[in-house]
């Protein structure tokens, strides 16, 4: 289930022309929650955090493996 943070983000990209998937579950773990396809865009693969949650190892390491494949992949974290 989505978190209210992550409802936000993916409502946010979607009103920006993405087209957003919720990646629930993939054959890699750690893979971002969010992928947003824009035409003329490249990929973007979104973390959504809470603001007590922390990014994990795994998760840093997936995002940072994303980025040296040639892909935007970020966390964004809630600030509350």
């Amino acid at each position: 289930m989505a978190s209210i943070f992550q409802t936000k983000q993916i409502k946010y990209f979607e009103a920006q022309g993405y087209f957003v998937l919720k990646l629930i579950k993939t054959n890699k773990n750690g893979i971002p929650d969010l992928l947003c396809l824009k035409a003329g865009e490249p990929p973007l693969f979104i973390e959504c955090k809470e603001a007590t949650d922390t990014l994990k190892p795994l998760q840093k390491y997936r995002i940072e493996e994303l980025k040296e494949l040639g892909f935007d992949a970020i966390c964004l974290q809630d600030v509350k």
